[in-house]
This record gives C-alpha cells, structure tokens and sequence, in this order.
C-alpha cells in the first residue's frame, strides 16, 4: 500500500496539532502550514523526516499558491496512495456587534476563515489533477454556519461560506476521472483557544460568554484529540463526497 500525505493548517496547536500527530503515529506524512512554530511536531525524533513545516499567515493570501506549490512539490506523488488537505485554521474574533467590528478586523478573519481555504483547495485541486492518486478535502465546519448568533456575524458567515464552498466544490467533481473528495466536518463545541478567548470576554463585550462559560463548567466541550479522531475516523469511510 502507498504513503498518504496530509497538508493540514493551524497545526500549532489544538486541533490540528493532535490531528498532525494521531496521523503521524500511524505512519503518514504530514505538512503543516501555520503563524507559529509546532516545536514538538518539528523536534520529535519519533517523526523526524515525516513531519514538515511551513510558518506563514493565511491571512496574507498572495502567497498562497507558492506555499502550495513548495509542498507538492516535497511530495513523492508516484508513491502516494492518497494526497490530503486539511482546512483547520480559522479566526473566530473579532466578537462584537458588527459595527464595533473595524475593516481591518473582518478582512483578516474572513481571509484566514474562508478565502484561504478556497485559494487552497482551488490550487491543491489544480496541481494535483493529473495524479492518480486519491485525493481529500476536509473543510473544518461549525454548527456556527447555520444557527445565527448575536456578536458572531464575521464567524457565522466564514463558516456559512465554508459549507456552501464545500457543496459547490462537490458538485464540481461529480463524475470526473479522479474526482477530489471533498467533506465539511463539523467538530462540535472543542476545548481549543478559540473557546478560551470567547469565555474571557465580558458580557458586554461578547453577549454569549455566559453561554460559553456555562458549556465549559458543564464539562461539555470535547476534547481536539477526541475531535480529530473522529474527523480521521470520517476521512476514512470510502466515497466520502458530501458534506456532514
């Protein structure tokens, strides 16, 4: 059987970290994409050589497709049976009504949320379709996309775009030669950062910190290393070409 190879973002940490790691203990390759540095994936003797990093701001969408380019490009294709790209990094601030919310906030939210997972999907789907290897998609999605919430409209609408991204992506592959297979994966409610800073903001600031804080005392958060079990566990099913 041939190696899979997996490009993730945001594997700096939460998610996409234990996500980097349950696949590299099993014996895949990945390459992970984020501001920061992942220094346990990057020292680890254990996956020394398997594990690859590139530090970059998603939010800086000119460079996207050489980022792209630079991986492909350490990925030995003819010995891939399958080829991955997995859509985990996302802003959830700025929270606020949407007139607290200044430009410079919204545009650097939805780049990283929205328009950089569609660069990269458009360019992974591009330079590898003359691959015959399989090839996933996984778009982090959010209950978020669906239900409206007061104080989240720049975070709902990344996530909205982000499932109908996924649909429309779909309908594109529909029966091509080797058609990408592409899925939307909603993690549910996850211990990660992105919670933390929802729950510090005060009730003024954030009108559903409340709700945060109370889901979290609960005890009702997953954790991301169970989250990205699952989302491995999905990735595996064959003929995974709708959304979750």
């Amino acid at each position: 059987m041939g190696q899979r190879y997996f490009i993730i973002t945001g594997t700096s940490k939460g998610i996409g970290k234990q996500l980097a790691e349950l696949l590299l203990a099993r014996g895949d390759w990945v390459y992970g994409i984020s501001r920061g540095h992942s220094d346990e994936l990057e020292s680890s003797e254990e996956w020394r050589g398997r594990y690859h990093h590139v530090q970059y701001d998603l939010a800086d969408l000119s460079g996207i497709d050489d980022v792209v380019t630079r991986l492909l490009d350490q990925i030995p294709s003819q010995e891939a049976d399958c080829i991955g790209l997995i859509n985990n990094a996302a802003m959830l601030e700025p929270l606020g009504p949407i007139e607290q919310c200044s430009a410079a906030e919204i545009s650097q939210s939805l780049n990283i949320s929205l328009a950089a997972p569609m660069i990269l999907s458009s360019s992974f789907i591009q330079q590898t379709n003359h691959l015959s290897a399989r090839r996933k998609i996984v778009n982090l999605s959010s209950g978020s996309g669906s239900y409206p919430a007061p104080s989240m409209a720049v975070y709902c609408t990344s996530k909205a775009g982000m499932n109908m991204f996924t649909q429309c992506v779909s309908l594109e592959q529909t029966g091509r030669q080797n058609p990408v297979e592409i899925i939307a994966f909603d993690p549910g409610m996850v211990d990660t950062e992105l919670q933390a800073a929802a729950r510090g903001k005060s009730a003024e600031e954030f009108a559903l910190a409340g709700m945060f804080n109370q889901v979290y005392e609960a005890g009702q958060l997953k954790s991301p290393r169970d989250v990205a079990m699952q989302l491995i566990e999905r990735m595996d099913k064959h003929n995974d070409t709708s959304t979750m």
